[in-house]
Formats: C-alpha cells, sequence, structure tokens
C-alpha cells in the first residue's frame, strides 16, 4: 500500500511539473504577446518614465476597423461610476453593465483626474499621461493591503505601482491599431515574478482579450453609423 501511494504521488508530482513546463513554455508566451507583432512586443511603449525600476507589462493588440477618432471615446469615457472597462462586467465592474453608446457628459478627461475602480471610490486610476487620439496611461498605485498612496510622495514599504497603457496607431484605410501594454512595480521586488506568473498575467489576458472583442465591437459599429 505505502509502495502504491508513494508511486501515485511521484506520478501526480511528475504530471504538474510537466504541466507546469508546458504552460511555462507554451502558454505564457502567447498570452503575453496575444495579438501583437515582434516589433509591438520589443519596440519601445510610451510611459517607461512614469513607473520608477519597473518592468514592461504584457503586450497585446487588435487591430480595429475604425480610425482612432472612433475608437478614441470608448476609451476617455472608462471607469466604474462612468462606462465601465467593456470587459467581463461580473469581474471587474462589480456587476454593472458597461456602457453600450457614448456619453458626452463622460468625453472630457484631464491628466490627474481619478477614474474609479471600485463603486465606492476607494480605489482608482489616475490619468497619468494623456494625448488625445493617440496615448492614454492609467496609473494605479496601492500598498499591499490596497490603500492607494500619492506616487509623488515617499512610497510605503511595500507597494504595487503599474501603468496601463492604450496606444492607438493610424492604419491606412482609416483603420487603428490598439497596442495595449504599461509598466510594473512591485515590493518586495522578489514578489513580483510570482504573483505576475500566478495571478497577473492569466487575469490580465482574460480580461484584456474580452476588451479589446468588446471595444472592436463598438468602434467598428460607431465608424460605420458615422460612415467613418
Amino acid at each position: 500500500m505505502t509502495y502504491r501511494m508513494g508511486r501515485s504521488a511521484l506520478l501526480g508530482a511528475g504530471a504538474a511539473a510537466c504541466c507546469a513546463i508546458a504552460y511555462l513554455s507554451v502558454v505564457r508566451p502567447r498570452l503575453l504577446r496575444w495579438g501583437a507583432t515582434t516589433d509591438e512586443v520589443q519596440g519601445p511603449y510610451p510611459g517607461a518614465d512614469l513607473i520608477p525600476d519597473s518592468t514592461r507589462s504584457a503586450t497585446m493588440a487588435v487591430t480595429i476597423e475604425a480610425p482612432p477618432s472612433q475608437v478614441w471615446p470608448w476609451l476617455v469615457q472608462m471607469g466604474t461610476d462612468r462606462a465601465g472597462w467593456y470587459s467581463w462586467d461580473r469581474l471587474d465592474n462589480f456587476g454593472r453593465r458597461s456602457a453600450e453608446t457614448l456619453h458626452p457628459e463622460w468625453q472630457d478627461i484631464v491628466l490627474g483626474q481619478h477614474l474609479a475602480a471600485k463603486p465606492d471610490g476607494s480605489e482608482w486610476w489616475e490619468v497619468a499621461a494623456l494625448e488625445p487620439e493617440r496615448f492614454l496611461g492609467l496609473r494605479m498605485s496601492l500598498d499591499l493591503r490596497g490603500r492607494p498612496f500619492d506616487p509623488a510622495r515617499p512610497r510605503p514599504r511595500f507597494y504595487t505601482d503599474s501603468i496601463w497603457g492604450f496606444d492607438l496607431r493610424s492604419l491606412p484605410n482609416a483603420r487603428t491599431r490598439l497596442v495595449v501594454s504599461g509598466y510594473w512595480a512591485l515590493r518586495p521586488k522578489w514578489f513580483q515574478p510570482i504573483m505576475s506568473v500566478a495571478i497577473l498575467e492569466p487575469s490580465h489576458w482574460v480580461m484584456q482579450t474580452r476588451q479589446f472583442s468588446n471595444l472592436k465591437r463598438l468602434a467598428e459599429r460607431s465608424a460605420a453609423e458615422h460612415g467613418r
């Protein structure tokens, strides 16, 4: 009996190791560059100077059959207390449905503005970079208890600080290449790769691919309605 249990444990450990190797060598590289070209992954990306001592996060991209002027309005109205995030609303928007139409009252945003990440406003994305119809950079700075801190002041001992970027690149024939990437710093530093591989990367892929799908649908519908 002991031999059989030991053999089963070894087989289980071997299967788990094979799954881990397959994920790290085959699945993970695809998640980190979903839809993106080599140039988009390896080329420069805005926002590197905003997060000191940070690492580049996953780079994902989609082509939208609409010009940047038709994509941008959907991005600037994001926020839990505004249009939502166009992803899985039960997961990232507290069950509130993301907007299906553009709202004029949410179109004007400015640097430093807070876009709520929770309904009570206790967490937010700050508009940290803003180039109309070209680039939107959203920053979230939290200690590891989930409390926001001011990145312009001394940082807490343990924290997470990140930029979620939306880079709109104009393509021929009134199309847009939307490249999403950013930068992330977490302290303690040794904890960052663990959190990235185990939690951040797969969850970001799930949410970002859904957001891409909805943004593409909404922007292309708007372009069709306005004749581009």
